[in-house]
């Protein structure tokens, strides 16, 4: 059996700092009927880990209300894939609160198009920044290379959250994350003879350093221009 092993990919998400507002608007002629979608679209920072809210403050018929569930299907497909460097995008309310529409010409395909775009538009204004996972690794390791492990995490971007004894050995508690742990294993033995032993689960998602996301983000668009 022939076994091909890579290095996993880290599942960043990208989300936004602050409130902001774009106009979506679709509108195309054909031979027939035309298509005319135009809705304007608040986004607003959610707390981590919130989710994703919908809601709609349209009023006085500006967009009829059996178009609105289009509107948030074109929304939730554009948050598949952010602008910065096409991951999901997290932690953000949408609303709807103004727009018009075509007697003849709008239908649920054009809303949809139209809230993609507006969606897309809004995001570019509302500081998008990159998320990373955060993992809780506890590594227990003799006493004797305790220093020289706890100094790799720090250099790993760790956070060192406590040492506890366990028998001869000691058991370092951190906060990691998961872009530092992939190539972990080797390095741990290299450090510690092969005497120490780890694991880690998924603790909470934050913000990825500015310099780092800067070169996370180019690697990224980097390799999905090289597979156009």
């Amino acid at each position: 059996m022939e076994v091909d092993i890579h290095v996993p990919k880290v599942p960043y998400k990208e989300t936004i700092r602050k409130m902001a507002q774009a106009q979506g608007k679709y509108k195309k002629q054909t031979g027939g009927h035309g298509q005319y979608g135009d809705c304007w679209l608040q986004v607003d920072p959610l707390s981590r880990g919130a989710g994703f809210e919908f809601a709609s403050k349209v009023v006085g018929g500006a967009i009829p209300r059996n178009f609105i569930p289009a509107i948030e299907k074109g929304v939730v497909e554009a948050m598949h894939e952010g602008g910065l460097a096409g991951f999901p995008i997290v932690d953000v309310r949408v609303t709807v609160y103004d727009g018009s529409y075509h007697v003849v010409d709008s239908s649920e395909m054009s809303f949809k198009i139209a809230a993609s775009m507006g969606f897309k538009k809004a995001m570019e204004q509302a500081l998008p920044v990159l998320f990373e996972p955060i993992m809780s690794v506890e590594v227990t390791t003799p006493d004797d290379v305790v220093g020289a492990v706890i100094g790799d995490l720090n250099a790993r971007r760790g956070r060192i959250i406590g040492v506890t004894a366990k028998g001869h050995a000691e058991m370092i508690h951190a906060a990691v994350p998961l872009a530092e742990m992939l190539i972990y294993a080797p390095m741990l033995n290299s450090i510690t003879g092969g005497r120490a032993t780890y694991g880690m689960e998924f603790a909470s998602y934050e913000e990825v350093p500015r310099e780092l996301a800067a070169r996370v983000i180019e690697e990224h668009k980097a390799a999905k221009h090289a597979m156009a």
